[in-house]
């Protein structure tokens, strides 16, 4: 799980004296949100139709030319061909929404999305991403009604975008199991918020391609951007009570209260960054970002209490955990009235989802790609997480050490175990695993010290 390398720097204003300065990595919020890219019981089986329209047979993507739309000589479509019609017809759907959304704006798609999608089509990565950050440059030098209309086309231009970059940086069949293996484990009734790159686009793009049960399909770090906010509404406002402006002010002012109660008892959170002067209020890092997007992601799930949500995390989001059970890979939300408590045998049935993942992923005739690994992991680490916030602790410590098999070199994984077991008294035990990390991986020393020792 890691955001963009590069961070910016936004400032929002809110009521009275109070501005909000929010720095994340790959994150602009409120106006300029750009969404948080990259790093990811009883376990539900995947449902006969997702299954079979997200198989196929494995290939490497690195190394590899374009897709190709030709079947193979027995005429059943390889993997990679499955992902490439799949991307074309996402891209038109995505194409045909943004038209769609502009009809019903009643303004132009300006031609630079145009371009943007005639490059989509093709499956010209290249140009493809270059066409992307163009976008984004352009929206950041556009100034009053022209700079707001551009931005309102941008959650689909993403969404596009995003395909493609995991078509590229994924094998064809990782991918399409991957997909299987999140969207197969939502029930019919289910909304699912994604929060890592792979765990928001491959769902995406295969949720809108797969012929059959269309999911709501969202994700958490877009909540506090009122562009996102309203493509939602377009795609989903007959299926879900969406956010609004008045949601979104009121996460930003419930969070500065915290903050400032926290500040004033010498309690802020670790790394999270608190300046009150001459009667201003500045609030930074990744912690202020997330903790808006989980009051938010709180406030959706309020306002559609008859509705499940499936998570797949960015960065933990502990206040969710109360209540939520595995899922397959991912984490299940409900309303706190019909919430079943995690059980001994739930968090077992999910050690050995995992451990039967794990095998699959090492044992795989093709290596599984880095990208492909940390993204399990991350999921991995995630149920970790549930599992120490309940006091399942050895279940954690089994789950993170599984995570550690998929991303050895990955901080996240080792971070959090160094942490369980400090927290269990097995100091001793905990600083030889973060010796050994730091001896075998020396460049990962930094971010790992950033980990355990966060600011205050």
């Amino acid at each position: 799980m890691n955001p963009n390398d590069s961070s910016e720097n936004l400032k929002q204003s809110v009521r009275g004296k109070f501005v909000l300065i929010l720095l994340v990595g790959g994150c602009f919020l409120a106006l300029l949100l750009i969404w948080l890219p990259k790093v990811n019981p009883p376990v539900a089986p995947a449902t006969p139709s997702a299954e079979a329209s997200l198989n196929g047979i494995s290939g490497d993507r690195k190394n590899r030319p374009a897709f190709s739309h030709r079947s193979n000589s027995h005429g059943k479509q390889t993997a990679e061909e499955k992902v490439a019609a799949r991307l074309v017809a996402f891209d038109k759907n995505r194409r045909e929404v943004t038209h769609r959304y502009a009809e019903k704006l009643g303004i132009e798609v300006p031609d630079d999305f145009e371009k943007f999608f005639d490059a989509a089509e093709k499956g010209d990565w290249d140009e493809i991403n270059r066409l992307y950050k163009e976008l984004q440059k352009k929206r950041m030098s556009l100034r009053g009604e022209e700079a707001v209309n551009f931005q309102k086309f941008l959650p689909a231009a993403q969404e596009a975008w995003g395909a493609h970059e995991a078509a590229h940086s994924w094998s064809a069949q990782a991918l399409l199991d991957y997909g299987r293996d999140v969207l197969g484990s939502l029930r019919s009734d289910m909304v699912y918020v994604g929060g890592t790159d792979p765990g928001r686009f491959i769902p995406t793009f295969l949720n809108e391609t797969s012929g059959s049960e269309n999911h709501i399909v969202l994700t958490q770090n877009a909540l506090a951007d009122g562009n996102y906010l309203n493509y939602v509404n377009f795609l989903y406002g007959d299926r879900l009570k969406t956010l609004t402006g008045e949601d979104s002010q009121s996460a930003f002012n419930e969070y500065l209260q915290g903050a400032a109660q926290r500040f004033a008892e010498g309690k802020l959170l670790p790394d999270e960054n608190y300046k009150a002067e001459e009667g201003r209020v500045q609030v930074s890092g990744t912690v202020a970002v997330m903790a808006i997007n989980e009051l938010l992601l709180k406030k959706l799930q309020e306002k559609n209490p008859e509705l499940s949500f499936g998570l797949e995390e960015s960065f933990s989001l502990p206040s969710t955990y109360s209540g939520a059970v595995p899922l397959g890979p991912i984490l299940e939300l409900k309303p706190n009235s019909s919430n079943p408590q995690l059980t001994t045998a739930l968090a077992a049935n999910s050690l050995d989802y995992w451990r039967d993942k794990v095998g699959q992923l090492n044992t795989a005739s093709e290596p599984t790609s880095p990208p492909t690994s940390l993204a399990y992991a991350h999921m991995i680490v995630a149920q970790g997480n549930l599992f120490s916030s309940q006091n399942f602790s050895t279940e954690a410590e089994q789950a993170y050490r599984l995570a550690q098999q998929l991303g050895a070199d990955s901080v996240e994984p080792t971070s959090k175990l160094y942490d369980l077991l400090r927290r269990n008294g097995r100091t001793t035990e905990a600083d030889k695993i973060l010796i050994q990390f730091q001896q075998t991986y020396p460049e990962k020393v930094e971010a790992m010290q950033k980990l355990i020792n966060p600011k205050r």
